[in-house]
């Protein structure tokens, strides 16, 4: 790009001297050079053309002196443009006060043409490297927003909407949260219809965190939801599920996940576990079980295995508690995990809540031990409670 520079002196034969010294690069189109004969001058010459980079400018001039230009400039707050000061050798006290205003350099008269070039080149390399940082900070900016966005995007494709199915309301009692460690996450739940009688419902973590674990979640959830809705048991779907995932996968990205099929009129519940934390059941006296079951693989890791159904039994008042491992994970600022413990002292204090009431007490006894250590990864529950 070429380097606009701004000549500012009521001498009118600097004009020529600095035309014929710097000539080739004029030439060249490396530099151009615009005049302007006192500080006013020079502040219109700033309107008409904001992308002059630097002003070299006398101190001692009529109408607007160089001092009072160089802070008009600064109001500019553009850190871009570069102001190098020109005086006599024994003006030394306005040099200084216009070095301590934010002056990028002098140089005194008669100016030596030769240090000169080097002062500017020297300005073109402060300029150019602002104008890099300046373009990586735009980018950056520009980034952050499009994580935003797309972390409302993420959220909105997850059920926000509890109770989820108001018509079985005096069944069953679904609510789920995820909060994730960044913009976007890799966690995921869902639940839907699959007929009068059956709800499906899912909750997974991704491998990885950010923008790749994200659009991996994304593709995982659109390709189960849209084979679990065919009504297939959670192992067959699985199946079908794993040889997408497998096809498609990128930097050996893989998805641990727990699909369950709800049985409205008797409590039964037929799930597959591939590869994720054993949910547990809360009875009514507070006892809790881990949810046992058949050794599956996680989704996406290794083609042609086959997944196995397993069954349990949820009776009136019972709770099924789905979670990630964002919650045992979770690290305080002693480096001291929530761990399974802390979680199964929790979930007894909690019976009788009902689903949003203890995930709510979950998280908090969550955040409550974390305190000040930054979330380490995406915190995702899914409460699943048997009304009758």
């Amino acid at each position: 790009m070429t380097v606009k520079i701004l000549s500012v002196d009521d001498e009118m034969d600097l004009e020529l001297l600095l035309t014929q010294y710097f000539r080739r690069k004029i030439r060249k189109g490396e530099y151009e050079f615009l005049f302007a004969h006192n500080g006013l001058e020079a502040l219109s010459m700033l309107l008409k053309h904001p992308d002059i980079d630097i002003i070299l400018s006398d101190i001692n001039m009529p109408e607007m002196d160089g001092l009072t230009l160089l802070s008009k400039i600064n109001e500019m707050r553009n850190p871009a443009k570069k102001c190098i000061m020109v005086s006599a050798y024994g003006d030394m006290g306005n040099i200084r006060q216009a070095m301590n205003n934010g002056a990028f350099d002098f140089a005194t008269k008669p100016i030596d043409l030769d240090d000169l070039s080097i002062t500017i080149e020297k300005a073109v390399e402060q300029i150019n490297f602002i104008r890099q940082s300046q373009q990586e900070h735009n980018q950056l900016e520009t980034l952050k927003n499009d994580l935003a966005v797309a972390g409302e995007i993420q959220q909105a494709i997850l059920p926000r909407i509890f109770p989820p199915f108001p018509e079985d309301e005096d069944k069953i009692d679904i609510a789920a949260a995820m909060t994730p460690a960044k913009d976007v996450g890799g966690d995921f739940y869902d639940f839907f219809r699959i007929d009068d009688d059956h709800i499906g419902f899912v909750i997974a973590d991704v491998s990885g965190k950010g923008i790749p674990a994200a659009i991996f979640m994304a593709v995982s959830r659109t390709l189960l939801r849209a084979t679990a809705i065919k009504g297939d048991n959670p192992s067959d779907c699985l199946n079908y599920v794993n040889e997408l995932l497998c096809q498609e996968s990128v930097d050996n990205m893989f998805v641990t996940l727990f699909y369950g099929i709800y049985e409205l009129s008797t409590g039964k519940v037929t799930f597959t576990n591939a590869g994720h934390n054993p949910p547990y059941v809360l009875k009514t006296n507070g006892e809790i079980n881990v949810v046992q079951s058949k050794v599956n693989l996680m989704l996406g890791a290794i083609k042609e295995i086959r997944y196995a159904d397993n069954e349990l039994q949820l009776q009136p008042g019972e709770v099924l508690f789905l979670f990630t491992d964002g919650i045992t994970e979770a690290f305080n600022i002693n480096n001291e995990a929530y761990d399974e413990k802390r979680l199964e002292a929790v979930l007894p204090k909690l019976v009788g809540s009902n689903s949003q009431g203890l995930i709510n007490g979950v998280l908090k006894d969550v955040q409550d031990f974390v305190a000040d250590a930054p979330q380490s990864d995406d915190i995702t529950m899914l409460v699943l409670k048997r009304k009758a």
